[in-house]
């Protein structure tokens, strides 16, 4: 038995109040709140009626990557041995932050897959590393992959349950002509000597990815779209050919590069038969170099200034005759590796978690992290293995937001972002509020349109709330009263410790989040609230929030 919002024949908005908890970590939260800070009530506007978008169940992506240590930028060598050549893949952290997703899609590729060869039985070229050499495009000379390394990563990579993406060398076969740009077709024959002994030993691969970084302008050198789709259709049918007998298929993925609408809608167009997944990447905040990262990733129209990209390439997929489907295939938000102690820390998870919120919005399908090791970006510390702040709003995200985008506005402040999602293996819904202001709380009810329920189990005074809309009928909502009511909710408040944005140590309800010395990931344990005011968005903070009692019919479809 549960209270019914009938729809009268046009759009209403009722409007839940839902409580902060008055558990004793809260009124800790609120007590930190320094003095004169301002007090903000606002509310969330929650489209319950259908969903406008649905990502994988596994959209949480991270990227490893080619650099060698030698890899450097403005003086600062961030690389260290996470390169996918050189990583310790005995480190038990390391095994448990990607066990912890169950499974976590990685995403193997980067600047220098372009410039990898496969040291299968039929490669007549020296199987040598990566070496420094700044005359070279990207910095570095060719370099190879041998097998016995591809042997160790995969057998992690079973460990872990993780599910692969491989970029493959897409330069193969192409003579760079003086303008910058790649002519000829590609090459696939070292390509197809190594997805042939991929398959032969049983690794599974999710996805095949061709090329990194060559399409539009490009970076290094380009293609053109139509060759780039000529390409495609070689993978396609090279794919087709060596799977023939295997039952689970991989995708083919492409282009790996940086949005260019016209060059994206072309690709598209003459590829409707060949690709599965059209990817794309986001360095929207500017080099690593940028003294004014933080300004920008508290700025909301900086945010916004992202829309462009995903809206478009929404919008060319939905006029094509195309199924593919839209991924984020890498996104580090600095570009040359990022800034320490600010993509690496606290403050980045308003960018990142913004990012996804964004993504899910327009369809996007799945985000791939830039990296999960790796450079100032990384999900997890280049030298311990111990996980960035990032790592822990990733796994909350993962957790809690389910496939089901709903469409949610937030009015009262500029500086909340607001996104909401059916929740993932539960009933109800799971709201991400993340406050960008620093001295303002922010107070936030709850405002849903269309037909939804709160189920309860037990008989409780109401109370009768009168809404009355432009035909000046009056609609009426029986909502449980007292202590015992259960309209309940868990709520997962991230801040910064000390309230530093720099630290790269970060609170979940006033507790350190950490790994213990065996390795082990720390439990992502909610405050449970029973209760029907706001919900408290303390300054600099980001809160996600599950309601299982809250049904709408997006989250029933």
């Amino acid at each position: 038995m549960g209270f019914q919002i009938w729809q009268m024949g046009f759009w209403f908005w009722v409007c839940f109040s839902f409580l902060s908890c008055s558990l004793s970590s809260v009124s800790s939260q609120a007590d930190a709140v320094a003095e004169g800070d301002a007090n903000v009530e606002g509310t969330v506007f929650i489209d319950g009626k259908a969903p406008i978008g649905i990502i994988d169940d596994d959209f949480v992506c991270a990227t490893l990557d080619w650099w060698p240590p030698e890899k450097c930028d403005y003086g600062t060598c961030s690389w260290g041995l996470a390169g996918l050549l050189n990583l310790d893949l005995s480190n038990n952290i390391f095994l448990n932050t990607v066990k912890a997703f169950s499974p976590l899609k990685i995403r193997l590729g980067g600047t220098l897959q372009d410039k990898v060869i496969y040291d299968t039985d039929d490669n007549q070229e020296p199987c040598t590393s990566f070496v420094k050499n700044t005359s070279e495009m990207f910095g570095f000379t060719q370099g190879c992959l041998p097998m016995n390394r591809w042997d160790e990563l995969n057998a992690f990579f079973a460990k872990a349950g993780a599910k692969i993406i491989f970029g493959l060398n897409a330069l193969a076969g192409r003579f760079i002509k003086s303008d910058g740009s790649a002519v000829g077709a590609w090459n696939y024959t070292n390509a197809q000597s190594f997805i042939r002994y991929t398959v032969e030993k049983n690794y599974t691969i999710h996805g095949w990815e061709l090329g990194n970084e060559l399409c539009g302008i490009g970076v290094g050198t380009r293609v053109t779209a139509n060759q780039y789709a000529a390409d495609t259709a070689a993978l396609k049918s090279i794919l087709q050919n060596i799977y023939r007998d295997v039952g689970l298929k991989p995708l083919v993925i492409a282009p790996g590069g940086f949005y260019d609408s016209n060059w994206f809608k072309e690709y598209i167009d003459k590829s409707t038969n060949s690709l599965d997944v059209v990817t794309h990447h986001i360095y929207n905040l500017g080099p690593g170099v940028d003294d004014h990262l933080v300004e920008k990733i508290l700025d909301p129209s900086v945010l916004d200034g992202e829309i462009g990209t995903f809206s478009g390439l929404h919008n060319i997929i939905k006029s094509s005759s195309t199924s593919a489907k839209a991924w984020v295939g890498e996104a580090g938000g600095a570009y040359n590796s990022g800034h320490h102690l600010v993509t690496d820390s606290f403050v980045f998870s308003f960018w990142y978690l913004d990012q996804l919120g964004m993504a899910s919005k327009y369809d996007t399908k799945t985000y791939c992290r830039q990296s999960l090791i790796g450079g100032n970006y990384g999900l997890l510390n280049t030298t311990t293995f111990v996980p960035n702040p990032d790592y822990y709003s990733a796994l909350l995200w993962h957790r809690l937001m389910g496939k089901n985008v709903l469409s949610t506005s937030f009015s009262g402040t500029k500086k909340i972002r607001s996104y909401t999602h059916c929740a993932k293996q539960s009933k109800g819904i799971t709201v991400l509020l993340i406050n960008l202001d620093n001295s303002t709380t922010v107070h936030a009810k709850l405002a849903f349109n269309s037909t939804m329920t709160l189920p309860h189990k037990r008989k409780h005074r109401s109370r009768t709330l009168h809404h009355k809309h432009r035909s000046h009928k009056t609609m009426i909502i029986q909502l449980p009263q007292g202590s015992d009511a259960e309209i309940s909710r868990e709520e997962y408040h991230l801040t910064a410790k000390d309230g530093n944005l720099h630290s790269q140590t970060m609170l979940l309800n006033g507790n350190i989040l950490s790994v213990n010395s065996s390795g082990i990931i720390p439990p992502l344990e909610p405050l449970r609230v029973n209760s029907p005011k706001p919900i408290m968005v303390a300054p600099l903070s980001i809160v996600f929030t599950h309601m299982p009692d809250v049904i709408v019919p997006a989250c029933q479809v």
